[in-house]
């Protein structure tokens, strides 16, 4: 056989047990459920309870400490999705291809909840020393047994969180009949936008006050429920015969080969990642901003607030944006998109009151909500080849893991470097920060989406 131009030769698929049938509700469910169950584990982590752990851990240092821990944590998000995409097409598991893995990634994500849970319960502060420069800070941290303790437990979470994602992804092409893609996109967005909301508020209000081991158990019982629900809830066939090994430099090599071959795909690539560049700044950060800037001691019920009422206004506007980009072109829809979530980051910094920060993020996930309803489409519209695709989205996705590498050091830095004289919070000196860093933090985050949706003029092949 000729082998083709990610390094593997081709071979014959895997026949779908659902093809030739419409697949029930309760069966496009199971297929759907364990995004519900990822995203709800995600915003219970990223939004409340990892920022709550690192003031615990760091709280003179929380804004680089978050940065260093989100982003050395995202290199696990980086690589691991590249590595078990294409071995998991390999499986010959007599369970399929992809359950193995999702499984096993399950039970390693459990592991490493664990492994946070009992090192936090006794993980004591890392002192405050003034006037430490970011290297300094750094340095500190990385030679501080229980922050690296924790961080590791942490890149075990990201370990199996991927690996059971990244096999994931290929339930909906190996399974779905094509026709009916469009509405299994559909419950994945549901279940997407439901899941976050369900972690942030569930952490932010039923666990607020739970044990470290409760919230950590909770989060894994979700996993391990749920994910049971798809593991043998859905059908999937095996491979009968053995694939050809995936030759590493190539595909490697092809990942970068085609951002240059095509132009239109590099520009929208380049579009997503200034665009995540700018989410991924904020996000971590909106319990330490809630604190900080508007005067909230303990903010994870105003976090999973603020996160919930962004959530539902981008569900409404992603809902509508597919049809509004029909009618005046996906790259206008981007465009006028970036510009409202460029407006409104910059209103934040203006906000005194916490009614005027939900307004205001209202107003941002109206404009984030239309971004992601046509993000997606708009990289299949420029993908190279429609035979690579799974490789060509693989290289999409390194667009959005990317930033969660970048944007948390430079926040953290940027808000870090604005430090206020501590106050006296039970009995010890709590530092906070200036607006004057979380300012700079949204103006990055303002030029990431304008730049963001400017760039995308230049891709000529899509509406």
């Amino acid at each position: 056989m000729i082998e083709n131009q990610i390094g593997t030769e081709p071979s014959e698929s895997v026949a779908s047990p659902y093809s030739g049938k419409q697949l029930t509700v309760w069966e496009q469910i199971n297929i759907s459920c364990l995004w519900l169950a990822i995203n709800a584990h995600w915003g219970a982590l990223l939004v409340i309870l990892l920022p709550d752990e690192i003031r615990h851990i760091a709280p003179f240092y929380r804004p680089q400490a978050l940065g260093l821990f989100t982003a050395i944590g995202a290199v696990v998000a980086l690589i691991i999705p590249l590595l078990v995409g294409p071995i998991s097409d390999r499986c010959m598991s007599k369970f399929g291809r992809r359950k193995p893995f999702i499984g096993f990634g399950i039970l390693v994500n459990i592991v490493g909840l664990i492994l946070m849970a009992a090192i936090i319960k006794n993980a004591p502060t890392i002192e405050g020393i003034r006037h430490l420069s970011m290297f300094q800070i750094v340095s500190l941290l990385l030679t501080d047994s229980h922050f690296l303790g924790f961080l590791g437990a942490y890149m075990v979470v990201q370990l199996g969180s991927n690996i059971a994602s990244a096999a994931y992804m290929g339930f909906v092409p190996d399974l779905v009949p094509a026709d009916q893609r469009g509405a299994a996109s559909g419950y994945l967005a549901v279940m997407s936008q439901a899941g976050t909301l369900v972690g942030a508020v569930g952490a932010g209000y039923l666990l607020q006050h739970a044990s470290d081991m409760a919230k950590y158990a909770g989060l894994s019982l979700l996993l391990a429920i749920i994910g049971g629900l798809t593991i043998f809830g859905v059908k999937e066939n095996r491979l009968k015969s053995p694939k050809p090994k995936v030759q590493w430099g190539r595909y490697f090599a092809s990942l970068v080969s085609d951002l240059q071959k095509h132009p239109d795909f590099f520009w929208v690539w380049i579009t997503r990642f200034l665009v995540m560049l700018g989410f991924y700044a904020i996000q971590p950060f909106i319990n330490y901003y809630l604190t900080d800037v508007l005067g909230f001691r303990n903010p994870s019920r105003e976090a999973a607030k603020l996160i919930a009422i962004i959530l539902m206004a981008s569900s409404i506007s992603g809902f509508l944006g597919g049809t509004v980009s029909d009618q005046i072109g996906r790259k206008r829809l981007v465009l006028w998109s970036s510009i409202c979530m460029a407006i409104t980051v910059i209103l934040f910094i203006f906000c005194k009151t916490f009614g005027e920060a939900l307004g205001v993020g209202i107003l941002f996930g109206f404009g984030f909500g239309a971004y992601v309803s046509v993000d997606w489409a708009l990289g299949t519209d420029v993908l190279p080849s429609d035979d690579d695709a799974g490789k060509d989205m693989a290289v999409w996705h390194i667009a959005m893991t990317l930033p969660q590498s970048i944007s948390p050091l430079v926040a953290g830095g940027l808000i870090g470097a604005f430090a206020l004289a501590p106050s006296l919070e039970d009995h010890h000196l709590i530092p906070h920060y200036s607006i004057t860093g979380y300012a700079l933090v949204f103006i990055f985050c303002a030029i990431s989406f304008l730049f963001g949706g400017y760039f995308l003029k230049n891709v000529k092949g899509s509406t």
